[in-house]
């Protein structure tokens, strides 16, 4: 089958499994955690937008993460939630394409907004005194738009690569959405220097925000480590929590999945790994800056009284 057949017929993706009776089980956790993720991450949005207190450098790279996740997360979760009720589970190969695109865009978008929160704490606690001029608006929307630009071409970078790859044999894509590896591996053509290219670029530009954040870490403990007072260390300290909560868990998938030969490709533990960082992860989100943050919950309590007003 060459590339003009093959942009003419459908991927069928597996999904998270096969069984029969696990599809509407699994339909209901799912919805269930969308909607979650859903009225989270826009609640969060609301509360920093209505509440002039939280119109600060932080919390908009954290109302613009929010808005991602639930970009993210519609891109993946309501077709995979169609499959699970639906006899065929079937995706063109377009649609295919242009769900890698968006999942590809907006992923990458969320860690260099998490690299730019990074940024943003470094700059408060080493260096406080020059904090507004540091991190100005204008500078922070350049920082949010780059990031936008660098993970939309990067994404465009991959399909386009994605799209030159002929699949003559199998068309299940065994996996609940087209991710990159299974779909590589259902392609009958060489697939070597695509898979050389692909580790490269995404080498470049998903470590490059990770040792931005890595760095800027590293900067923040020698600062906190010499703070004299245990409780000068704790309230530093505090302030990165939640931050790097959602480091840990975003990235710590992603490396599991992404940073290993094709050989190596697992289907069951990727599932597993995936679901964290395109579900969990954005649907956690909101209770996790929620919780131990005293603003947000200030600004929660003041949109629901706006509310019931």
């Amino acid at each position: 089958m060459n590339n003009h057949s093959t942009r003419t017929s459908d991927f069928i993706l597996l999904g998270l499994s096969s069984n029969p009776q696990m599809q509407k089980p699994l339909f209901d956790i799912f919805f269930i955690m969308y909607l979650i993720t859903m009225v989270g991450n826009v609640l969060i949005i609301l509360v920093i937008h209505f509440d002039s207190r939280l119109h600060t450098p932080m919390y908009f790279f954290l109302s613009n993460l929010s808005f991602m996740d639930i970009c993210f997360t519609t891109v993946i979760v309501p077709k995979m939630l169609v499959n699970l009720l639906s006899e065929t589970k079937t995706i063109s190969y377009v649609g295919c394409l242009v769900q890698m695109y968006f999942f590809m865009a907006l992923g990458n978008t969320d860690s260099y907004l998490l690299a730019s929160m990074a940024i943003d704490r470094l700059v408060a606690i080493c260096t406080p005194l020059h904090y507004d001029v540091v991190m100005r608006p204008r500078r922070c929307l350049f920082m949010f738009l780059g990031s936008c630009t660098i993970s939309h071409l990067h994404a465009l970078f991959r399909v386009l690569l994605m799209s030159r790859l002929s699949f003559c044999a199998s068309h299940v894509i065994k996996h609940f959405f087209c991710d990159t590896q299974p779909v590589l591996k259902l392609s009958c053509s060489d697939t070597s220097s695509s898979q050389i290219v692909v580790m490269t670029e995404t080498l470049a530009v998903i470590v490059t925000p990770f040792l931005c954040i890595l760095f800027s870490y590293l900067r923040i403990i020698v600062t906190v480590l010499r703070i004299p007072s245990a409780a000068g260390k704790w309230k530093a300290f505090s302030t990165c929590g939640s931050h790097l909560t959602v480091v840990v868990l975003f990235y710590g998938s992603i490396i599991y999945v992404y940073f290993r030969p094709l050989s190596m490709y697992s289907v069951v533990k990727d599932r597993v790994a995936t679901v964290m960082y395109t579900v969990v992860t954005p649907m956690m989100n909101p209770f996790i800056y929620s919780l131990r943050n005293k603003d947000i919950k200030r600004g929660l309590k003041k949109l629901v009284c706006k509310v019931h007003s």
